[in-house]
């Protein structure tokens, strides 16, 4: 049987999404493991996007298969029960035999917060790019204009070992003022590894001009672009399915 559900995890103390031999400290791994405790079977936990370490998820979908039919319902409250605080299942329900979260994506949008006032707040350190600094928000548009449509993003990659086609699609970047705060909201069909961060770098680091980012788009040169922003103001909104 396959069941689907949504993950929300604050991924501060994570190494990320994928499970890894070196540490026990990942979503997928928590995940499996906690599975195996209640069912007694090695299950295999597949996740729409493997997020890197100290990104965070509101909406990441995955889905699963156990031999043994259980109550989607029943099965979520197991899991919430024995998963850490910081790991939550949410609308667990059986999905069609052939379902895969990853493959039958067709949208992702991840949401990325920086901090543009001098005031700080303690509380949302967790969730926000402690930036501290005004940004010239309309010049980013201008140069964020430029990323959205289909091109090779080998330039935005943080895999410097990518031999795999790094063409991908952004279809918007949306950027909202809010309180001291800037949102930009990425919604494409898929990310390289590290992309937002990059991307969101080289539009905050501003030293290239808007209609200077196709030549780094041309360059396929991870040297071209900017700096790669922190983590944890990184958020996976939610994850877009035909059916």
């Amino acid at each position: 049987m396959n069941y689907r559900c949504i993950v929300q995890y604050d991924g501060t103390r994570y190494e990320g999404w994928q499970k890894q031999k070196r540490t026990e400290e990942t979503i997928q791994g928590k995940l499996e493991k906690t599975l195996r405790k209640i069912t007694g079977e090695e299950v295999q936990v597949i996740g729409a996007g493997r997020t890197d370490a100290g990104v965070h998820s509101l909406g990441q979908m995955v889905n699963f298969h156990l031999k043994e039919k259980r109550k989607a319902e029943e099965l979520e409250t197991d899991l919430n029960m024995l998963l850490p605080d910081d790991i939550a299942l949410k609308h667990m329900k059986t999905a069609r035999e052939r379902f895969h979260s990853r493959f039958d994506a067709v949208e992702k949008m991840y949401r990325y917060r920086i901090r543009t006032s001098t005031e700080k707040n303690v509380f949302e350190r967790r969730f926000v790019w402690q930036y501290g600094k005004p940004l010239d928000v309309e010049a980013m548009k201008k140069a964020a204009a430029f990323l959205i449509g289909t091109y090779d993003f080998i330039s935005f990659c943080g895999n410097k070992k990518m031999k795999k086609s790094a063409v991908r699609c952004i279809s918007k970047i949306e950027m909202k003022e809010i309180k001291g705060e800037l949102q930009i909201d990425f919604t494409g069909d898929s990310f390289l590894q590290g992309m937002v961060r990059i991307l969101v770098g080289t539009l905050v680091e501003g030293k290239r001009k808007a209609e200077g980012i196709p030549a780094v788009l041309e360059s396929r040169n991870r040297e071209k672009a900017g700096f790669t922003a922190p983590p944890q103001g990184l958020i996976l909104v939610s994850v877009r399915y035909e059916i």
